[in-house]
């Protein structure tokens, strides 16, 4: 992960210099984390999640002068992708993107899980709403505050957490009765 002072400087260099190689390292840095919420958000379609990251990245170089600094650069990255994966599900008339394929998560995300725990999470996470998936995603996964959900999401933080809560609901019932 880049400190905030080599954020800074590789944003400066983007927007002031149109570096590619900065850009590049801004890339390395955060795509990791942008994938496993991509990958979140589309249910494990790889395809899919390859796509809004590389739009994502895309809206992020061609738009970095507009970048403000009011939040840092990986909550406006998320930000951006949260907004593709919307304008992605609208496309798709909300009913493709709901649906689970069969790659799920990452190699080393599945390594430490049991099958049938993936299954039983898989099969919760099914039942969320999107915005419901997208702050147990920010919130447990990435390991987001409150403050950076709201500024992704646009949402308030009391919204954020009755959604968190009414999740965490919905996927307990979900596990308890698949047991």
């Amino acid at each position: 992960m880049l400190s905030k002072l080599e954020e800074i400087k590789l944003v400066s260099q983007c927007a002031f210099g149109d570096n590619r190689g900065a850009f590049g390292k801004l890339v390395e840095a955060y795509q990791p984390q942008l994938r496993r919420f991509l990958l979140n958000l589309t249910m494990g379609d790889e395809n899919l999640t390859d796509d809004l990251a590389q739009e994502t990245f895309i809206k992020a170089y061609t738009g970095i002068r507009a970048f403000k600094g009011l939040s840092g650069f990986g909550t406006w990255l998320y930000r951006i992708a949260y907004n593709e994966f919307y304008s992605e599900k609208r496309r798709r008339h909300e009913e493709h993107i709901d649906q689970i394929p069969e790659s799920m998560q990452d190699a080393s995300a599945q390594a430490s899980i049991s099958t049938e725990a993936k299954m039983d999470v898989k099969a919760a996470m099914r039942v969320l709403n999107p915005v419901e998936r997208t702050v147990i995603t920010l919130f447990y996964i990435d390991d987001l505050p409150l403050k950076k959900i709201a500024t992704i999401t646009q949402l308030s933080e009391g919204t954020i957490k009755s959604a968190i809560h009414r999740a965490k609901t919905k996927m307990c019932e979900v596990i308890k009765y698949q047991q």
